[in-house]
């Protein structure tokens, strides 16, 4: 199996090549942040455990599965490092990350910034309405373009279970998008 271009990267990054390591910064920080922004709906949170998740792979240098993309071995370790960090919020007080209303024109910069056009940025500001595992999914497979099978491994699903959390979410964001006047006809 060929490496992707993240993995050849991790491996010259491995390796002592520094460029390696620029290279998927260069190349997932930001989808890694919108991605992390849809568990912790925060995106200055999302920012912080997208370097915690880039700073896991530099100190603790995990070992690659080629079994998977690079993409999903990596949203694999931000997810995880996200539920690592509400778990221990949620020990800690009783602070929620739903008040947003302090960052929204933060995030809708950086939104604007990566998602161009119009009808996508529509869709993305619906999708915070969906339950956390709904938007997960979306964002996985339509924005990140993972495949099922991917998905399912980095939200730790059976097949079966993501089949219907697709069916479920798509759904739902026809719903959302339907009361904002929206028709989606890919749904």
């Amino acid at each position: 199996m060929q490496m992707d271009n993240g993995a050849s990267s991790y491996r010259r990054f491995l390796d002592g090549d520094d460029d390696g390591l620029a290279e998927i910064v260069r190349d997932y920080s930001d989808g890694l942040i919108l991605y992390l922004n849809g568990i912790v709906n925060n995106i200055f949170v999302a920012e912080e455990l997208m370097e915690e998740t880039l700073f896991k792979i530099i100190t603790k240098k995990p070992r690659f599965n080629p079994k998977y993309s690079f993409k999903t071995w990596l949203y694999t370790i931000g997810r995880n490092t996200a539920i690592d960090r509400l778990r221990h919020n949620s020990r800690q007080s009783d602070t929620s990350f739903d008040d947003m209303e302090n960052y929204i024109q933060d995030e809708f910069d950086l939104e604007k910034l990566y998602i161009i056009e119009e009808r996508k940025i529509t869709l993305h500001r619906v999708l915070k309405n969906l339950h956390p595992d709904y938007r997960q999914v979306l964002w996985l497979i339509y924005f990140d373009s993972l495949s099922n099978s991917e998905a399912a491994v980095v939200m730790k699903k059976t097949s079966r279970q993501m089949k219907n959390l697709i069916y479920r979410a798509k759904g739902s964001l026809k719903a959302e998008l339907e009361k904002e006047g929206f028709v989606y006809e890919e749904l």
